[in-house]
């Protein structure tokens, strides 16, 4: 039996901007809250839809706001530290709720970003579990039609049984623009779960990742044509090669070339 109102938790975390490293909402978190808030546009009218944003962490990081800026009423935070098992707090939070479906994004932009979350929640609620979704078409008689984001666009079209988790693509739809004030007037509800340390966590050892250098292909070149080519072509990048752009080279190729062609002997 499908209820009247369709309850949607999403789990949202801070992200990391991938080039300045400033604090920010994460993206694939907020395109799952995208996709919960626009859920109701596609839903019966007999049906409603309640949207709740759950974080488990530090309920001070000035990043959540940016989830309230994009227009839900407010935010519930579990608080723990760094060092705690999010897992821990969220299971028994979630079992309680009993969301109809809860949304995650695919992997965290900060922290340990391994993507396993979904998984686990999915495993200890007992839940079905759909990674990478790009839309949810529709919801009648207890089951949803999901898009699932395929390589190079591809779709394909699931069905699955409420309740269950799902993980969302950064294929779905684009979050909408934070507004200021709303991300101001935002309430941020602060709840204090037993919490458990990860003991996982607590054996790894840390440190600074350190970007490799890339190998540099030197284009060669075996016909005159080819080297005239590789004389005169501008230095183009992302491509791993070094071409080099020497004048004396280019007459060469060019003289060459002509040879070849039995304009001019040597």
């Amino acid at each position: 039996m499908q209820p009247d109102t369709l309850n949607i938790a999403v789990l949202i975390s801070q992200g990391q901007h991938p080039v300045s490293g400033r604090a920010r909402r994460a993206h694939q978190d907020a395109c799952a809250l995208e996709l919960a808030m626009s859920l109701n546009e596609s839903l019966p009218q007999s049906l409603n839809s309640k949207v709740s944003a759950i974080h488990a962490g530090d309920p001070k990081q000035e990043a959540l706001r940016d989830y309230l800026g994009m227009g839900i009423d407010g935010l519930t935070v579990l608080n723990q530290t760094e060092e705690d098992d999010a897992l821990a707090v969220l299971t028994p939070y979630l079992s309680e709720q009993q969301p109809d479906i809860l949304l995650t994004g695919v992997r965290a932009e900060y922290g340990e970003g391994s993507g396993l979350l979904p998984y686990l929640l999915a495993e200890r609620l007992g839940w079905p579990l759909v990674t990478g979704i790009a839309v949810i078409e529709s919801i009648e008689n207890g089951e949803a039609s999901l898009l699932q984001a395929l390589p190079r666009g591809q779709r394909r079209r699931l069905r699955v049984k409420l309740p269950f988790v799902a993980s969302v693509e950064s294929a779905a739809a684009e979050p909408r623009q934070i507004a200021f004030a709303k991300a101001r007037r935002g309430n941020i509800v602060r709840l204090t779960p037993a919490t458990e340390a990860d003991q996982q966590r607590a054996e790894w050892t840390l440190s600074a990742a350190k970007s490799r250098p890339k190998r540099l292909k030197v284009s060669t070149a075996k016909t005159a044509a080819d080297r005239l080519k590789q004389a005169t072509a501008k230095a183009q990048g992302g491509k791993g090669q070094i071409i080099r752009n020497d004048p004396q080279a280019a007459a060469k190729a060019i003289f060459d070339l002509l040879v070849e062609e039995g304009v001019l002997r040597k």
